[in-house]
């Protein structure tokens, strides 16, 4: 438990109905107590109870704003502290007087994350389930709002903990053999070892399978949209984005940047990249927009790569047709109002028939179908149900891994016949792997820098 109390704006500085400032620690109610008139004693308040009331500052009784007390006593809280919430009138001046009153009566102010810190700390929640909160806050759809939240109630840790009892079983089973060789237990033989570690990689495998559909909708699929000039882009931008957010005329050339905006396809959260169009030129601003365009095609994950069906291929468009043919690409066929000239031959000879989508831009026809083609590619089809646990952590998906390695390495060298005591060392490793996902083994810098990138107050 920490012995000093910290306090922090756990809402968003801005205009609004209500602010409150969070104060946890051994000392929270008491250091709230002497600055709250009402007709309530904080110091005797049942806990989990509100109270009407004023923060006052007791030095002149000048009377700092009209408020609600909400008081949680440890451990029922987020932190297992005591803590106080103090819902002020919203705005800057407000809830600023009131958390500077407090810094003055001897609160500290908090550090980013050091609430949820504090519960990880205290024991309340493990380190997947801390790293959760900060997914469930920049969340960019409600897929990845559900993953986040399955995390932050122990989905992960639950699979992981089976996984680890599993390991420290056999490796207490290992010790016994080591130690104590003369007493009657049963032998840990080579087939013991192979069978249980195999178990377990299975189960880590299947976690593995997965962290990329976790890692995309944790953190999105950049996705550049790319063709020749004329060929609709920004007309696709516009309609995935449902808004007119990219200047749309018949000169080829509009674009000359890059053109940025995110987007929820079925779930799928992406940042749309509408590029200059790609194409031979001597305009010193358009070729400086065809070398960025360049730029975001080598960074994307999802290519949309947009012909003009009204048009005869150009070779410009061969090219990209070829050179994107073995990457995560979608050719749109656009504009399937107007009269067909394009070559089909050409694309769909390089391109299965699930990575070609026929649409008008102009016209909003065929989105839907270019949706269901994003989705197959990057999840087979269709995300799957809430039931399953979605590994989305980049430092979760690493640590798995290390695990998985070890296991694959102990169960080799009991294939090999290495003597027992050595290949502990291997189904150590990946036990402290699987534990340092829950946080059972982790340095406090470590712990700094995850906590480092939550908001203040939370």
């Amino acid at each position: 438990m920490n012995e000093d109390t910290i306090a922090a704006v756990a809402t968003a500085l801005g205009e609004g109905s209500i602010a409150v400032v969070r104060v946890s620690g051994p000392d929270a109610i008491e250091r709230v107590a002497p600055l709250f008139k009402s007709k309530a004693d904080l110091r005797t308040a049942p806990t989990h109870t509100v109270h009407y009331g004023w923060m006052v500052d007791p030095s002149g009784g000048e009377v700092l704003d009209e408020v609600l007390v909400t008081v949680m006593k440890g451990p029922r809280s987020f932190t297992a502290e005591n803590v106080v919430e103090i819902s002020a009138h919203g705005g800057i001046v407000a809830v600023q007087s009131v958390l500077e009153l407090l810094l003055r009566s001897g609160v500290r102010m908090a550090e980013p994350g050091e609430f949820t810190k504090r519960a990880f700390l205290n024991g309340r929640i493990d380190l997947a389930q801390a790293e959760a909160v900060i997914d469930l806050i920049r969340s960019k759809s409600n897929k990845a709002f559900q993953v986040a939240r399955k995390q932050a109630e122990g989905a992960l840790s639950k699979e992981i903990t089976p996984l680890k009892s599993q390991l420290i079983e056999l490796l207490a089973h290992v010790e016994v053999n080591i130690d104590y060789p003369e007493h009657d237990v049963a032998e840990v033989t080579a087939g013991v070892i192979r069978d249980a570690c195999s178990q377990v990689l299975a189960q880590v495998e299947r976690l593995l399978r997965t962290a990329n559909e976790g890692k995309i909708l944790r953190e999105g699929i950049v996705t550049a949209i790319v063709g020749r000039p004329n060929a609709g882009k920004s007309s696709l931008l516009n309609a995935l984005a449902r808004e007119n957010k990219a200047i749309v005329t018949d000169i080829p050339g509009t674009t000359r940047d890059i053109v940025e905006e995110s987007v929820t396809l079925s779930g799928i959260p992406l940042r749309l990249l509408d590029t200059a169009g790609i194409r031979e030129t001597s305009d010193v601003v358009e070729r400086i927009g065809v070398e960025r365009s360049r730029g975001a095609l080598s960074d994307a994950d999802l290519i949309l790569l947009v012909l003009n069906r009204h048009e005869p291929l150009h070779e410009d468009e061969r090219q990209l047709l070829e050179e994107l043919q073995d990457r995560s690409t979608i050719v749109v066929l656009n504009k399937t109002d107007l009269e067909g000239r394009l070559e089909l031959d050409e694309v769909t000879r390089r391109y299965s028939a699930d990575r070609i989508v026929s649409i008008s831009a102009r016209e909003g026809t065929g989105i839907d179908e270019l949706e269901k083609a994003v989705s197959k590619l990057f999840f087979g089809g269709a995300i799957e149900s809430a039931d399953l646990t979605y590994v989305s952590n980049v430092r979760h998906i690493s640590l798995l891994h290390q695990s998985k390695r070890s296991l694959e390495d102990a169960i080799t060298a009991a294939s090999d016949g290495i003597p027992v005591d050595l290949i502990q060392i291997d189904i150590a490793a990946a036990w402290e792997a699987l534990g340092e996902i829950v946080g059972d083994s982790v340095g406090e810098s470590l712990l700094d820098q995850i906590f480092s990138k939550f908001c203040l107050g939370k």
